[in-house]
């Protein structure tokens, strides 16, 4: 039997937080994006990275992002005079190359895989992952246990100390520091999404012997909590067979038409008889 390989020349773009996480620089070198990169590239995938743009033919250096990225935001002003319009017109100028290729590669890529923990502001996320379901294409959406043990353990450190707490108590509405253990993703992304492509984790502890990678603090996280419906699992099985999804109305499963994974072996070359 002919064994199928659909991750094959699929190309996938990698969408989640970059503004706002921890450290942009640990990010980039050991983030999540990372590790799926390597996954999907044993399939044979082409992994669309934001953090590694491809190179623009022709436009060198075309939207590249780097950690420094963002420094150009610290001269943002809200003055409502000529300065602060030329000022704010100099970010959103800069900025506009990297937004620019950001969605090409969405809308060049055949489905999307969304990093999207309830706890860390991310506005460019949710624009791709529209486009991506304007445009009729699977999304991948991953939506972790949130959880703050430090937190708890401050509490309890804190016990004897009542202004201590009174101030971590403030602190924790502030920011706001809400828990979500059961990764429970927000009302607007269930029906955007659909029902079938939620995950709670990756569920990189079985591959990690395979691929080399190097412990990083999500390890801990899904120790913790081990994925009840990981990715990469899903990814595996992708490469084998195309999803159905669930017809609420049919109460059955039906084969998925957005799962359109180009074959295009072949589709360069001249394959005429004559």
């Amino acid at each position: 039997m002919k064994t199928h390989n659909h991750l094959k020349g699929a190309r996938v773009y990698l969408s989640g937080p970059m503004d706002f996480v921890a450290s942009r620089a640990t990010e980039k070198k050991f983030g999540w994006r990372n590790r799926v990169g390597d996954f999907l590239r044993s399939f044979e995938g082409i992994v669309f990275d934001p953090w590694f743009k491809p190179a623009v033919r022709g436009l060198h250096q075309y939207g590249l992002e780097d950690l420094n990225t963002l420094d150009a935001r610290e001269a943002w002003t809200f003055a409502q005079d000529q300065h602060g319009d030329q000022t704010r017109a100099a970010i959103a100028e800069k900025f506009w190359e990297t937004l620019h290729i950001d969605l090409r590669m969405v809308d060049t890529s055949d489905f999307t895989i969304a990093y999207c923990p309830t706890n860390i502001y991310s506005v460019g996320t949710a624009h791709e992952i529209i486009l991506s379901r304007q445009q009729l294409k699977p999304v991948l959406f991953v939506s972790p246990p949130v959880n703050f043990p430090s937190l708890e353990k401050l509490r309890a450190h804190l016990k004897d100390d009542p202004a201590g707490l009174v101030l971590l108590e403030k602190l924790a509405a502030e920011v706001p520091i809400k828990p979500n253990t059961r990764g429970i993703p927000s009302m607007w992304y269930m029906p955007l999404i659909g029902s079938g492509n939620f995950f709670d984790g990756f569920g990189f502890q079985p591959y990690l012997e395979k691929f080399g990678w190097q412990p990083i603090p999500m390890d801990e996280q899904e120790k913790l909590h081990p994925p009840k419906n990981p990715l990469l699992p899903y990814l595996e099985k992708l490469a084998r067979e195309v999803p159905h999804r669930w017809d609420n109305k049919l109460k059955a499963y039906v084969p998925n038409d957005e799962w359109l994974l180009w074959d295009l072996e072949g589709l360069g070359k001249n394959n005429s008889t004559d």
